[in-house]
C-alpha cells in the first residue's frame, strides 16, 4: 500500500522534447559562462596558495549539491489573483540581476590588473551569487530561493579571505595545531619544541603551514556546520601529528612525500564525515503523510497548465538571458582590450640583479628546498647569508657593537597570469610570523639611492623573537622591495619612476593606478634583506648601515 501511495504522488515526467527547450539552453549557457569566469579567476589563488588548494574541489561539490537539490525541488505554482505580485517579483529580480551584471565590468577590469586583490574576488563572487539567486527567485519564487540557497552560496567557502581577517585567524589556528601536535608527540617520547608554527625535533624542523590549520531545521544545520568544522580541526591535528611522527621516525625530507597525501585524506574525511552526519539527520526526520492523493493525470495536466501560464514569462526571461550573456562576453572582451591597448605604451624599467657579496665574512648559500620552490614557483631564485662587522662605537656596551647577521633572498617571476600572486607570497609580514617572529614595526616605503639615475623603494619591517626582558631576545629588520618590469610612460619620464609606481606599499591608490595605466601580467622580482641582531639595535643605525651597503648589492644589467 505504501508503494502504491508513493507511486500515485509521483507525477509522470514531461516528454524529453518538452523538457529540452531553447529557454533551458539559454539558462544553462548563461549560468555556465557566469560561474566558469568566476571559478577561473579564483583558480589563480587555488593554484599558488596551498591554503586554498581545496578550492579545486568546491565547484564539483557545488554542482553535486545543486543537482541533489534539483531532484526534489519545490514545484512552481501559479496562484490565482497573484499575477500583479508575480510581475513585481520578476521586475525586482531582474533589477537586482542588472545591478550585479553592471558591477561585473569594473570588477573584471580591476581583477585582471590586480589578481591578488581579494576584496575584488568577494565582489565578483557576491555579484555572481546575486544574479543566480535572482534568476531562481524569478522562476520559482521564495520556495526555490530557500531551496537552492545553500548550493549557490557554497562556492563562497573557496573565496580567499581578506588579509586583515585571514592573518590573525590562520596564524592562530596554525599555532594551536602545532601546539597540540607537539604535545601529542611528546607523549610518545619524541622530544619536540614549539617555535611559532614550527616544531623542532632532533631530526630538524617540521612546519604546520596554512593548509594544515583546518581553516532541515536551523538547529540541525548549525550542528552540521559545527560538526564539519570539528571534524576538519581534529583531522588536521591528526595530520600534523602524523607528519611530525614521520619526521621523527624517518627524516624531515620524508615529510614532503606524505604532506599532500595527508591533506587530500583530510578533505575526504571531512566530506565523508559530513555526508554521513547529514544522512543520519535525514533518516531521523519524521515523514508526514499527505492528506490528499492526486492522480498522475492530474499532475501532468497541472504541470502543463503551469507551463502555459509561464510562457510569457519565459519569453521575457529568454530575452533577458540573451542580453545578459551578450553583456558578459562584452565585459570580458572590453576588459582585456583595455589592457592590450595600453601594453604598447608601457615603458620598461631599469633591469637589475643582485651582486652577491661572496667575499663577505661567513658568506654561505642557503638551500631553497623543493617545498618552497613548489609554493613560490619562481623562475629564478637564490638565498645567502653573511655577517656584517660591528659598528664603530666608543661605547663597547652599546647596541651598535653587536654583530649583525644578514640574510638575503632574491626571486624573479617572468611575465605571466599569476606573477603578482606569486610575488606577494614571499613577504616578511607573512613568512616571519609563521616561524615564531612577532611584528614590532612597519616604517613604510623609503627610496634608497643606487646610482644618480636610479633609486629603489624598500619597505622596512621590524620583528622580535623571544621575551623582551631576556638577553636572548632576537631582533630582525627586514627590507623588502617588489620591482616591476614595466611602468607607464609618464612615470618613465620622471627621475624616480619606480617610486611612483612600485606596489611595495600595497595601497589602494597604487592598485587603481595599475589599472588606469593598463599594467597586467607583469614580470616582477623581489629582493628581501633581513638584518638580525641579538638584542635591540637603533633603527637609525640599521637604516644607515643598509643604505651604505645597498649599492654594493645591486648590479645593473647592461643594455643590449
Amino acid at each position: 500500500m505504501e508503494n502504491l501511495v508513493t507511486a500515485q504522488n509521483v507525477p509522470e515526467r514531461l516528454p524529453f522534447v518538452r523538457r529540452f527547450s531553447i529557454h533551458r539552453v539559454a539558462v544553462f549557457a548563461f549560468l555556465a559562462a557566469l560561474w566558469l569566469i568566476l571559478w577561473r579567476q579564483l583558480s589563480g589563488e587555488w593554484s599558488v596558495n596551498d591554503q586554498y588548494s581545496y578550492g579545486w574541489f568546491v565547484p564539483f561539490f557545488a554542482i553535486v549539491l545543486f543537482w541533489l537539490r534539483w531532484e526534489d525541488r519545490p514545484k512552481t505554482q501559479e496562484v490565482r489573483g497573484q499575477r500583479t505580485e508575480d510581475r513585481k517579483k520578476n521586475a525586482l529580480a531582474i533589477a537586482l540581476a542588472i545591478v550585479a551584471l553592471l558591477l561585473l565590468f569594473p570588477v573584471r577590469l580591476f581583477e585582471i590588473g590586480n589578481p591578488d586583490w581579494r576584496p575584488l574576488s568577494w565582489l565578483h563572487a557576491i555579484a555572481v551569487v546575486t544574479i543566480t539567486l535572482a534568476l531562481l527567485w524569478s522562476i520559482g519564487g521564495k520556495p526555490w530561493l530557500r531551496h537552492f540557497a545553500f548550493p549557490v552560496l557554497f562556492t563562497l567557502v573557496a573565496v580567499p579571505w581578506v588579509s586583515p581577517l585571514e592573518e590573525p585567524i590562520v596564524q592562530g589556528l596554525m599555532r594551536v595545531v602545532a601546539a597540540i601536535a607537539s604535545e601529542v608527540v611528546a607523549l610518545f617520547g619524541i622530544p619536540a619544541h614549539l617555535e611559532g608554527n614550527l616544531i623542532r625535533i632532533p631530526g630538524g624542523l617540521v612546519g604546520v603551514n596554512e593548509a594544515c590549520s583546518g581553516v532541515r531545521s536551523i538547529l540541525r544545520r548549525i550542528v552540521l556546520v559545527a560538526a564539519a568544522a570539528a571534524i576538519a580541526f581534529v583531522g588536521n591535528c591528526i595530520r600534523a601529528f602524523f607528519l611530525v611522527w614521520i619526521a621523527a621516525a624517518q627524516n624531515v625530507t620524508a615529510v614532503s612525500r606524505w604532506h599532500d597525501l595527508a591533506g587530500y585524506a583530510i578533505v575526504a574525511l571531512v566530506f565523508l564525515g559530513t555526508m554521513l552526519l547529514a544522512s543520519s539527520f535525514t533518516r531521523s526526520k519524521k515523514q508526514r503523510a499527505t492528506s490528499k492523493l492526486e492522480s498522475k493525470k492530474y499532475e501532468v495536466e497541472k504541470e502543463a497548465e503551469i507551463e502555459g501560464h509561464r510562457s510569457g514569462f519565459l519569453i521575457s526571461t529568454f530575452s533577458f538571458l540573451l542580453c545578459a550573456l551578450t553583456w558578459i562576453v562584452a565585459v570580458e572582451v572590453s576588459a582585456h582590450a583595455w589592457y592590450r591597448a595600453h601594453e604598447h605604451d608601457l615603458a620598461r624599467t631599469t633591469r637589475w640583479e643582485v651582486q652577491w657579496p661572496q667575499n663577505a665574512s661567513n658568506f654561505h648559500e642557503i638551500k631553497i628546498d623543493d617545498e618552497e620552490r613548489r609554493i613560490l614557483r619562481f623562475d629564478r631564485g637564490r638565498a645567502a647569508a653573511w655577517t656584517l662587522s660591528a659598528f664603530n662605537s666608543t661605547d663597547a656596551a652599546s647596541s651598535v657593537a653587536k654583530p649583525l647577521t644578514c640574510t638575503l633572498f632574491f626571486f624573479r617571476w617572468n611575465s605571466g597570469k599569476n606573477s603578482a600572486l606569486l610575488a606577494n607570497l614571499h613577504r616578511p609580514d607573512v613568512c616571519l610570523p609563521a616561524i615564531g617572529w612577532n611584528q614590532a614595526g612597519d616604517t613604510g616605503v623609503k627610496k634608497y639611492s643606487i646610482t644618480p639615475d636610479l633609486s629603489l623603494p624598500f619597505r622596512h619591517f621590524e620583528f622580535r623573537h623571544g621575551a623582551g626582558d631576556q638577553s636572548t631576545q632576537q631582533v630582525a629588520h627586514a627590507f623588502y622591495c617588489l620591482w616591476q618590469d614595466v611602468v607607464s610612460p609618464a612615470a618613465a619620464k620622471s627621475q624616480l619612476p619606480e617610486i611612483a609606481t612600485s606596489p611595495s606599499g600595497w595601497t589602494r591608490d597604487e592598485r587603481i593606478r595599475a589599472v588606469l595605466e593598463g599594467r597586467r601580467h607583469l614580470g616582477q622580482q623581489v629582493m628581501e634583506l633581513v638584518i638580525q641582531s641579538r638584542g635591540p639595535v637603533d633603527e637609525r643605525e640599521i637604516n644607515a648601515r643598509f643604505e651604505s651597503n645597498l649599492p654594493g648589492l645591486i648590479q645593473l644589467e647592461s643594455k643590449k
